[in-house]
């Protein structure tokens, strides 16, 4: 161990770490119970120590500089480190606790997550969960989620992604909406069906009109971003809509249109930042996840 090498203060990393994490110097100093001057120098003497920049502006934040990213897995393992020594010396060395934020979209929240978050609390009972409803992409790199599931593979190169399945989709509608309005038998039938839409109305028209389906802006007379809402809306037999075949098997209520329609691809992935590999809490979700969700 070249014991001359490691001469810079934890407080100084402690105060880089914060900041790195929270996206400026105030939200640091908060998260620390500093005063933001304090963090400052701390950062700045961290800076003039190592003869690197961390961090640059960015409007009224920070962002990493290069070597503050090169830097920064290695000063998260230094405070998990950390933290494990709390631990031990607490005798609570074997305790999976903390908080991980789970992003995912808000149909997936409703009616996927709750039955794995039921094996999760058996398995870690002392890990709280955050569950972030949201259509939107969780920023990971700026921890708005520690752990985010997504239909789409991410494109950063510092998030560690797993696909668990290529799942598929198709059109279901509620057994009193198919009562009413008929059973549909063809593509062609689809003309005059009302939809239930999950997004804009034309974008839907678009995606849809280019699978060849036979539908325009006059068939979306109720829609809502909020899918969770959607599917309640096609529960209640107000229209024919698309879901996820996971999450149609969890509804009784409704049941598979035009069945020999080619289906939707959904693939599932599973995505989070590199602290997969120093933190155990995020580990022991993310598995627990990953399991569950590629059934």
């Amino acid at each position: 161990m070249n014991w001359a090498a490691i001469a810079f203060d934890w407080n100084q990393i402690r105060a880089f770490l914060a900041t790195a994490e929270e996206g400026s110097l105030s939200a640091a100093a908060r998260a620390l119970g500093l005063t933001q001057p304090t963090v400052g120098r701390q950062v700045t003497a961290l800076e003039d120590h190592l003869d690197v920049a961390l961090f640059e502006r960015a409007g009224r934040g920070l962002v990493l500089t290069p070597t503050g990213h090169a830097l920064l897995d290695h000063v998260r393992a230094m405070g998990e480190a950390a933290h494990r020594v709390s631990l031990v010396a607490a005798g609570r060395a074997e305790t999976v606790s903390g908080k991980v934020a789970i992003s995912a979209s808000d149909s997936m929240a409703a009616y996927v997550l709750p039955d794995v978050l039921v094996a999760l609390r058996d398995t870690a009972p002392e890990i709280e969960i955050e569950l972030v409803a949201t259509n939107a992409f969780s920023d990971l790199l700026h921890r708005e989620a520690d752990i985010a599931i997504r239909h789409v593979r991410p494109s950063e190169r510092e998030l560690v992604a797993k696909l668990l399945r290529e799942g598929e989709g198709g059109l279901y509608a509620a057994p009193a909406f198919l009562r009413r309005h008929g059973r549909p038998r063809r593509l062609e039938d689809l003309a005059d069906l009302p939809f239930v839409g999950i997004s804009d109305p034309d974008r839907m028209v678009l995606e849809l009109q280019r699978r060849g389906w036979p539908v325009t802006r006059r068939n979306f007379a109720l829609y809502s971003e909020n899918m969770a809402v959607a599917t309640e809306l096609m529960r209640a037999g107000l229209g024919v809509g698309l879901l996820s075949d996971d999450i149609a098997r969890r509804l009784p209520e409704v049941e598979r249109v035009l069945p020999d329609l080619p289906p939707i691809p959904v693939p599932v992935w599973l995505v989070t930042h590199r602290e997969l590999h120093t933190s155990r809490r995020i580990r022991v979700v993310f598995d627990l996840l990953a399991e569950a969700l590629a059934r």
